[in-house]
């Protein structure tokens, strides 16, 4: 169970990966060392999965969602799916759809190498795919 500190941790880290342990001492008004300890659990825990950038140099980004065969667990296909080259993040939803998948590539060929790569794989019946144009 996180803590009132612990959620303050994650919100912090989620902002900005890189904030030193000595800043969020500071602002959250505990030791350097309480800090640490805290972020070691929350990593052990699996709370905190990976630490990661973000780069403004990422080629075109699109968003799929694909609608999964009744036949084929939908966990078969997000699995597989998270592992094609190009795709970002998968989340299993509800609604018409049963997968999104984020997807970029390094250039419109790179992308469409990876949609078309998911459109066939085993389970995939329909899918829907929309370019990005701007992230804010």
């Amino acid at each position: 169970m996180l803590d009132e500190v612990d959620k303050k941790i994650i919100e912090i880290l989620k902002q900005d990966a890189r904030t030193s342990h000595v800043a969020m001492s500071k602002s959250l008004r505990l030791s350097e060392g309480a800090i640490r300890r805290r972020i070691k659990k929350l990593v052990k825990d699996g709370l905190i999965r990976r630490f990661t950038i973000e780069t403004s140099e990422e080629g075109p980004a699109a968003v799929m969602l694909v609608s999964v065969s009744p036949s084929v667990p939908t966990s078969q296909v997000s699995t597989t799916l998270k592992k094609t080259k190009g795709v970002k993040k998968v989340y299993e939803v509800t609604g018409e759809f049963d997968v999104i998948a984020l997807l970029s590539g390094s250039d419109t060929s790179a992308l469409d190498a990876c949609i078309e790569k998911a459109r066939m794989l085993e389970g995939t019946a329909r899918t829907n795919t929309m370019m990005v144009l701007k992230s804010l």
